[in-house]
């Protein structure tokens, strides 16, 4: 598809990499030159100086021609203008765009047929709705969802004399009383797409699907949940606050906002009548004792500073916190902080970005072109992804343990109406069906046909 994307800041240059490494057509608008170069350089793009908004910049960039086009500059009232204006010159182009001010996302929500969007992005909310899902599986370092829900696939850090060190795959349903799959193992910074008689070491990093249910039970029959999460600390009162905090009302759990910022304490007071919020330096060592961090079930770093945020949750880290989270700013740093009990960490961009390529490619998949869906998991090493078995699939109706599968490549799951299964050997799957694949990166997987080694 060809596809324009506005905005080259890190959600831009980032949804640049990934679908122009998918083979689409991507031209990217930006008022920096030297970003624009730097792209080029890296990419197989076209770059246009402009502002994005401008109706002689996206005309310069062949606006007509577009089948997509993704505003995420850093102004919401740019990307809504970009809309607008790609939709005169373009009818029948599919507009994305990233809105973050929440009385725009209200209005670009109503509006959005004037606005001609298809999508809204908001990664503030996104980032609080990730999070909240976090507090509901705690000890997961993050967490995927496919077949419709029906599945999760979360991230687990194998501790140091836990049940799974050196067992075999083949033994882990025993081992933790519920069924779940290991999908992938990264072990030394090397992703292993496991068999049965692969074993677990501590330090690995393992990704596991399975149902909701399912991977609760696992997470306490490894003593990882001891008890549910009920009473929640925010330091910070942000939108990402703002957003988690209502969740956390509407779900029945509690949550205490430290802000130091004496004017947005009183708004979010008014905002979140069921919140507490307290006016409170939540840098201070100080200020935190007189929280009493013990009374917590969970601590959220969520002020606009990371470095803060990474100091709060090795203090409430320290202070036993059952379960600290962290969001950060720049997801690639999340991989330094492995060593650090810092928790799961949450990028916003990083959120927004994964949101985007897959509508990117649900569109394709309408088209009969692509995967249904595709998720990044074990640190970007792997992909998870999810297709329809059609009348062209290869080795219908053959079990799986009889089918020739590539190395490094796994199937996870089968979907047949309203029923989803972990694979086995034995299992088959039909036209209609969906099955959800896990791949290495380094593997191309555009049919499912290509998961063959024929």
């Amino acid at each position: 598809m060809k596809i324009l994307i506005v905005g080259a800041g890190k959600v831009g240059y980032t949804c640049t990499a990934q679908l122009s490494r998918e083979g689409h057509d991507i031209t990217l608008v930006d008022v920096r030159p030297d970003v624009l170069e730097k792209a080029q350089g890296a990419y197989d793009v076209i770059a246009v100086t402009g502002n994005g908004a401008s109706l002689s910049t996206l005309q310069a960039a062949g606006i007509t021609d577009m089948d997509v086009l993704i505003a995420v500059s850093n102004a919401d009232e740019v990307n809504l203008l970009a809309c607008i204006t790609a939709k005169h010159l373009n009818p029948h182009i599919n507009c994305i765009a990233r809105i973050r001010d929440p009385e725009y996302v209200a209005q670009a929500y109503e509006m959005r047929d004037e606005f001609g969007l298809y999508l809204v992005v908001n990664p503030e909310r996104q980032a609080a709705h990730e999070i909240f899902q976090l507090l509901k599986l705690p000890g997961s370092l993050t967490r995927e969802t496919f077949a419709k829900a029906r599945m999760e696939m979360i991230e687990l850090r194998v501790a140091e004399g836990s049940v799974l060190c050196g067992k075999r795959l083949s033994e882990l349903e025993n081992a933790v009383h519920t069924r779940v799959l290991v999908c992938a193992i990264e072990r030394h910074g090397e992703v292993i797409i496991p068999r049965g008689d692969a074993s677990l070491m501590a330090g690995d990093r393992i990704s596991v699907t399975g149902s909701s249910n399912n991977l609760h039970q696992m997470l306490v029959h490894l003593g990882i949940i001891r008890k549910n999460i009920r009473h929640v600390l925010i330091a910070g009162g942000g939108r990402i606050s703002y957003y988690l905090a209502s969740e956390l009302g509407r779900s029945g759990m509690t949550a205490n906002i430290i802000e130091s910022d004496a004017s947005r304490c009183e708004e979010l007071a008014d905002l979140l009548p069921a919140a507490t919020v307290v006016h409170g330096d939540a840098s201070s060592q100080a200020f935190l004792e007189t929280e009493d961090l013990t009374d917590y079930d969970a601590v959220v770093s969520c002020t606009g500073i990371d470095e803060l945020n990474i100091v709060i949750s090795m203090y409430a880290s320290m202070c036993h916190v059952p379960l600290t989270i962290t969001k950060l700013g720049r997801g690639d740093s999340s991989r330094i902080l492995d060593s650090l009990p810092v928790g799961p960490t949450v990028c916003p961009k990083d959120l927004c970005t994964t949101h985007i390529v897959r509508y990117v490619r649900a569109m394709e998949h309408s088209s009969g072109l692509s995967a249904l869906s595709v998720h990044k998991i074990a640190s970007g090493n792997a992909e998870v992804l999810e297709f329809v078995v059609d009348e062209n699939t290869k080795h219908i109706g053959e079990k799986l343990k009889d089918m020739p599968i590539q190395k490094n490549v796994l199937i996870a799951s089968i979907s047949s109406g309203r029923t989803t299964e972990i694979a086995h050997g034995d299992m088959t799957f039909h036209a209609g069906d969906t099955v959800v694949i896990v791949a290495a990166s380094d593997h191309v997987i555009g049919t499912l046909n290509d998961i063959f080694g024929e």
